[in-house]
């Protein structure tokens, strides 16, 4: 059940909210990404409104479909319906859109074939269902599973929910220790979010250093991808810690800490803003206004013009949805279908050779520098043993014993000839060839496969014509990563990179699409 809080007070903390999202988010638009520790002390550049960010972007979009209902509940089912109208498809949000498009539910759309799972796409996403549950942290955590299992599964529903519930407490309570204690009992002890929560509330306290803080919650959690849950809650709650109760220099602290810094900060600013809107000084406000600017991939929405509107339809929907937790509709289905046929073999490491990069910056299309063996016909280094498997999806995993190389092939299927992006991005040393011609090679690196932003020399735009196609990959096994892991995904060739979806039904699937032949 959500507290008796009156209207008026209810409402100045969500407004609360929508301002410190602004605000947070809009410092750390410049900065995500950036991995080095920063020396903000305000806006830089000081903007003339707020930054469009999918933060805000998403929870508009759905409140503005919420309130189309005639019978308003949060539901995971409605909540789908929501993704026709992002136009913007990052990681989990692309792998959202396209499990969709196979036809896929949640909570499969969130968990299958995604190697995004641990993202802050659903956590940033949390004030909303505070609000709708204001004192109730239980509520909320069950409004944020039916929204994060969308996109999520294991850590990135766990944040979500952590998120959550600490940001509906913040409605009634204001110690921060109890509410930290009770936020973290909504998630289990063992994972990874909590653990990182956990452990910085102590290094904080036993250090008061928050730079040397973030140095051991990069160390102990830190991870390829900088939208990582573990280690961007810690910053947050790090903020929260080293702010000493300053609003600017608690999210100033927490985008410091580098990463996905318009996440942390937009988060921070958020709940601070919930805690005590009166904290939010002038100086912070007058510069981004009171507008609600939203990204311009978002469409087909009447969206709220003020966030203060935003306020107001969001108090209705409180109103309408009162106490009613989610009706949670249970799903079963088959993804057997959707598995991708492939060939592998085992092949020793003499066979293949050392496998050199491309210098930068070669384009990854540029093949002069593969060392000779990779100008060997894959007739020859494909091995005798090969043979046709299925692979649950298009992230793999094969053990392999130390020092070999495994050799995957699979067929793909074009209706029409267009210019595409391949990424075939594994953490260990690979080489790629599409039609038997090299295309990518790279020593070992960083695991992050998104269209937008994948590791050097592990995507190349492709130019193919209508029909079969092949790829083929060498990936070498290592003492430190016996199982081999990757991803390969055939993606749209745009000028806006993080708008580029997946390209849907290519590869050879066992049982769907133009490919399953």
């Amino acid at each position: 059940m959500t507290a008796s809080i009156p209207a008026s007070e209810h409402r100045r903390r969500i407004m609360g909210a929508w301002l410190g999202k602004a605000v947070g988010g809009t410092l750390g638009m410049p900065y995500e990404g950036v991995t080095d520790a920063l020396d903000l002390t305000y806006y830089n550049p000081v903007p003339t409104d707020m930054l469009p960010n999918d933060d805000l972007d998403l929870q508009v979009v759905y409140a503005c479909l919420l309130d189309q209902l005639a019978d308003v509940r949060v539901d995971r089912l409605h909540l789908a319906g929501a993704w026709s109208h992002i136009g913007m498809s990052p990681d989990e949000y692309g792998v959202c859109k396209r499990n969709l498009a196979l036809g896929l539910r949640p909570p499969l759309t969130g968990s299958y074939d995604n190697p995004f799972t641990d993202g802050m796409g659903a956590a940033i996403r949390s004030e909303l269902w505070a609000c709708l549950a204001p004192g109730s942290p239980d509520l909320a955590a069950a409004y944020a599973y039916e929204d994060a299992c969308m996109d999520h599964a294991g850590e990135g529903i766990y944040a979500a929910q952590f998120l959550a519930a600490l940001e509906a407490l913040a409605f009634t309570h204001q110690d921060r220790e109890y509410l930290l204690d009770r936020a973290e009992t909504q998630i289990p002890l063992t994972c990874r979010v909590r653990r990182a929560v956990h452990d910085t509330r102590l290094w904080w306290h036993d250090t008061r250093d928050w730079r040397e803080v973030r140095r051991r919650v990069i160390k102990h959690y830190g991870r390829d991808n900088f939208t990582d849950v573990a280690p961007n809650l810690a910053f947050i709650v790090l903020g929260w810690l080293a702010g000493e109760g300053d609003f600017g220099r608690s999210i100033c602290i927490g985008v410091n800490c580098g990463w996905d810094t318009d996440c942390t900060g937009a988060t921070l600013g958020a709940l601070l803003g919930i805690l005590n809107p009166q904290s939010i000084e002038a100086r912070w406000l007058k510069p981004i206004g009171r507008n609600l600017v939203l990204s311009p991939s978002i469409t087909g929405i009447q969206a709220p013009s003020t966030l203060d509107d935003l306020t107001d339809l969001v108090l209705r929907l409180h109103d309408r949805l009162g106490q009613r937790p989610p009706e949670i509709t249970p799903l079963t289905q088959d993804t057997a279908p959707l598995a991708v046929k492939a060939q592998i073999g085992i092949l020793p490491t003499h066979r293949l050779g050392s496998i050199k990069p491309l210098p930068a910056p070669v384009q990854a299309t540029a093949m002069a520098e593969f060392s000779d063996s990779s100008k060997k016909t894959l007739t020859t280094l494909m091995p005798a043993d090969t043979r046709e498997v299925t692979l649950p999806g298009l992230v793999g995993r094969w053990p392999v014993p130390p020092g070999q190389i495994l050799m995957v092939k699979y067929r793909v299927h074009l209706a029409e000839a267009r210019s595409a992006k391949l990424i075939f991005n594994t953490p260990q040393a690979c080489r790629v060839w599409l039609d038997d011609q090299p295309l990518l090679a790279r020593d070992a690196g960083a695991y992050v496969p998104a269209f937008h932003r994948t590791p050097l020399h592990q995507s190349a735009i492709v130019q193919l014509s209508q029909g079969p196609h092949t790829i083929t990959a060498a990936i070498k096994a290592t003492e430190a990563s016996p199982e081999v892991t990757w991803v390969i995904g055939l993606g749209e060739d745009t000028a806006h990179p993080v708008a580029a979806n997946w390209l849907i039904d290519v590869f050879e699937h066992v049982g769907r699409g133009p490919a399953a032949r």
